[in-house]
């Protein structure tokens, strides 16, 4: 298997050249019709593009007991407008966990639609717990169902009790409330339901496109059922390492958010901003200790905010800075944050978001799906001394990604065993990776592509934030996915997209 190393020298600038390697495959065209899904108007709620179509599939609750108890997942779907040139379905498969697939199709469907040019049905789901599908609850308080706590954020001095009698509050509630559906919630079980809905479908293969947590869900359906894939695209991946899963991917933010940070300090301190009233520093490099400085102020005196009840803290402030790193259009409104904040004249406006309580439904898939893929480790002083290492060496991210989660105190432990990823299974897998990714680094999804072997190439492109394809405006990535899903011609080797 290649090393990272020997993975780094061969990141070449993309050229018709090196993408012309060797066209994959077709996975054979099924008929236009899906047997066992009855479609029709989707919700307006759901805002379906023109031609969108929906239905409902049916799944087991528990595997174990396939005749059971069934629930409804949400579907939704595109049909090709080129019969002629159908090859196939691509399912889109989103992030979170929690995030709603049918959501993300009405999101990106238009363009991708555009991209693929017939090629394919485009698909998506609502994962169990998630939109339209069964729904799951843990009954969580309102103070435990808003970011900055679902989020372990230590105290301003480090201190990690509080987080600690939250963890274990929310860990008994989901026991106490959470039921069947609750431990339902893994990333096995939806690997299932998307193969459900690949036989509801009458597709012999599927192709994907995933994205984040997505890649995860793709990775290990790849690997269970590596026969059934076609081409499949992992789109901002983190490393799959089966001893760790998401604990790896929470402790992978630290490094994340000193990747992309640099990109928001430059555009905060360049001169085009001072127009705008948005330039915080005449040098990028003071941009950093500045937001550090602020933090720690607001952290001795959280400031009033325009949300009644609802303070700016130090804590919400690097929560804030979180969120904006995944997209440079996020910029200017946590510039204006800050300033708002630097002014003692000014009443800071929260990002929504931030506001108020999340549902109690999406609080407890974000929890649920973590806690059930694995076991985490139990014991307090350790996470106290992990929390206190990485707040020194990850100021941005003061220790949250390090701490403890209601993981740590789960009733019953991990719901079967996590999925290693290997390079057994065909050569159809492209990855595609911003090098300043503040939630899956780089280097973590290095990671997948080191687990992938020779199954896999890898795009990486210099740009930052989170999520690549049709997201962030490179040609070169854009072209290497696209040529990919429509032709099946793949890199000969990783490459590096300017």
């Amino acid at each position: 298997m290649t090393t990272n190393r020997g993975r780094k020298a061969l990141l070449l600038t993309l050229s018709a050249a090196v993408v012309a390697g060797v066209a994959l495959a077709g996975g054979g065209v099924a008929p236009a019709a899906a047997a066992g899904l009855e479609w029709g108007d989707c919700d307006p709620a759901v805002k379906p593009l023109p031609g969108q179509r929906c239905a409902t599939l049916s799944v087991p609750l528990d595997y174990a007991d396939p005749e059971g108890e069934q629930i409804g997942l949400a579907v939704a779907r595109l049909p090709s407008t080129r019969p002629e040139a159908r090859r196939g379905t691509l399912m889109v498969i989103p992030g979170g966990p929690g995030s709603s697939g049918v959501q993300r199709l009405g999101q990106k469907g238009a363009a991708l639609a555009k991209e693929m040019n017939g090629a394919y049905d485009l698909v998506a789901f609502d994962p169990r717990g998630v939109g339209g599908s069964a729904k799951a609850r843990c009954g969580f308080g309102e103070d435990d169902r808003r970011l900055v706590t679902l989020r372990s954020w230590p105290a301003a001095d480090g201190g990690i009790g509080e987080n600690v009698a939250r963890s274990r509050r929310m860990a008994e509630a989901c026991a106490r409330n959470g039921g069947a559906m609750v431990r339902g919630l893994t990333t096995a079980n939806q690997v299932r339901d998307l193969d459900r809905l690949r036989q509801a479908l009458g597709e012999r293969k599927l192709s994907a496109w995933s994205v984040s947590y997505g890649t995860y869900v793709a990775a290990v359906y790849a690997q269970k059922f590596p026969e059934r894939t076609d081409r499949w695209v992992l789109d901002s991946s983190a490393d799959p390492d089966p001893k760790r899963v998401a604990r790896g991917w929470l402790a992978g933010m630290a490094r994340g958010a000193e990747d992309r940070f640099p990109d928001f300090a430059a555009w905060a301190a360049h001169p085009d901003r001072a127009k705008e009233g948005l330039r915080l520093a005449e040098r990028p490099e003071d941009v950093r200790p500045l937001f550090l400085d602020l933090a720690a102020r607001l952290d001795r005196e959280p400031r009033p905010s325009t949300t009644p009840g609802t303070p700016l803290t130090g804590t919400v402030l690097r929560q804030a800075l979180q969120q904006t790193l995944y997209a440079d259009a996020a910029f200017p409104a946590f510039a204006r944050l800050m300033a708002q904040a630097l002014d003692p004249a000014g009443v800071p406006v929260l990002p929504p978001e931030l506001a108020g309580p999340m549902p109690d439904e999406a609080a407890t898939v974000s929890v649920g799906v973590i806690c059930n893929d694995v076991d985490w480790p139990r014991s307090v002083p350790a996470y106290e001394r992990a929390v206190a290492a990485d707040r020194v060496r990850y100021p941005l991210t003061a220790g949250m990604p390090a701490n403890i989660t209601p993981c740590s105190f789960w009733k019953g432990g991990a719901v079967g065993k996590p999925t290693r990823i290997t390079d057994r299974g065909p050569s159809n897998v492209l990855m595609i990776q911003n090098l300043r990714d503040p939630s899956t680094p780089h280097s973590a999804g290095l990671k997948m592509r080191e687990a992938f072997g020779d199954r896999a190439r890898l795009v990486s492109v210099d740009k930052g934030g989170h999520g690549v394809y049709l997201g962030n405006g490179n040609a070169c990535g854009d072209g290497a996915v696209t040529r990919f899903l429509t032709e099946g011609v793949r890199p000969a080797e990783d490459v590096l997209c300017r």
